[in-house]
């Protein structure tokens, strides 16, 4: 997570969104972050990697709004539970 953080605010460098006015930064990561999220929500039903782009969509979204890091860090815990039962699961036929 840090390292989508660190590149998200190279990226807010190079564009110039830290000297933009409040309003207009949140426009324009809400516009992204949402067109991402959206794809990756329609990922779900058409071939692609939405388990990658949902969340990318949340990070994008997690840097200017607060529910959005929440339901990041909501999806990560429901992540981990899901990749322990299915680790913790005996394979093969028996």
């Amino acid at each position: 997570m840090a390292g989508v953080r660190q590149f998200l605010n190279r990226i807010r460098v190079a564009v110039g969104l830290r000297d933009a006015p409040p309003f207009v930064r949140r426009l324009i990561i809400g516009v992204i972050g949402g067109t991402v999220l959206v794809l990756g929500v329609a990922m779900v039903v058409l071939p692609g990697p939405a388990i990658v782009v949902i969340p990318l969509g949340l990070a994008i979204l997690g840097t200017e709004f607060i529910w959005a890091r929440r339901l990041l860090g909501k999806s990560r815990g429901v992540f981990r539970r899901a990749k322990r039962r299915f680790f913790k699961t005996p394979r093969g036929g028996g």
